[in-house]
């Protein structure tokens, strides 16, 4: 009887602490942190679009409820990432170079980028990426397409904080070449209020085109992470993911 007293209490005990365990995991807040992009935008004051909304039936698919979402510079937000515990950062692409960096949660989209310049530009010619050395390519901070350009040996980068400042630019021909996938070409003219039949597509760039991904800091709990990917990996089994994103950008 008594061991039998002692096995009941032992299992109230690892229970309780079971229970107080993945209380406390379900308890910290997560910080998302983006920039602005077709996918990702702030409406009022709310971040929206496609992606976020995936982000957000993840977290809440992991019962992880309590956290906030915000728009920033791209190198702010990556800063943050790779300094502060509970920082989930989205849409990032994931490279050699990064992958000991975060802690990845999954894969979101695919995408691939291009090599675009103004059609009037016909002195801006690129038909392999060795041609684009003679020009000025307009990058962001931090963004994987420098990052890229930057490993090829690319050194006539001109580098920006925000997309926006990065398509004007372009537009005022302070830089010759963006790299840009057909999505961002498109939101850019809107936010520009430039004619999107002005811009033409000379180059794709099938190296740095990847998958991009939601990614926790390395100082967040690793619980946290596997929650996250498991209930992911279930929205995108289920065919959520794919639903959301098709649905609208």
């Amino acid at each position: 009887m008594r061991h039998d007293a002692r096995m009941l209490l032992r299992s109230a005990l690892i229970g309780g602490a079971a229970a107080l365990w993945s209380a406390w995991i379900t308890a910290q807040t997560i910080h998302g942190v983006t920039e602005t992009t077709p996918y990702t935008y702030l409406r009022g004051d709310r971040v929206v679009g496609s992606v976020t909304e995936v982000v957000e039936k993840t977290l809440q698919a992991a019962q992880l409820r309590d956290y906030q979402i915000r728009l920033y510079p791209w190198a702010r937000a990556y800063d943050m990432a790779l300094k502060e515990p509970n920082v989930l950062i989205f849409l990032i692409a994931r490279t050699s170079a990064r992958e000991t960096q975060f802690k990845w949660a999954g894969e979101i989209m695919k995408i691939q980028y291009h090599l675009f310049r103004l059609k009037s530009r016909g002195d801006v010619t690129v038909s392999k990426l060795d041609d684009a050395r003679a020009y000025v390519i307009g990058v962001m901070r931090d963004d994987v397409r420098q990052q890229y350009l930057q490993s090829k040996g690319f050194q006539k980068l001109a580098v920006s904080a925000q997309w926006l400042d990065n398509f004007n630019k372009l537009i005022k021909q302070q830089v010759d070449l963006v790299p840009l996938t057909e999505d961002d070409a498109t939101n850019l003219c809107k936010q520009a209020q430039f004619d999107c039949n002005q811009l033409e597509r000379v180059l794709t760039l099938d190296e740095a085109s990847t998958g991009l991904y939601m990614a926790y800091s390395n100082a967040t709990d690793d619980a946290v992470v596997q929650r996250t990917r498991t209930a992911f990996d279930k929205l995108k089994a289920d065919g959520i993911v794919r639903r959301i994103l098709e649905a609208k950008p």
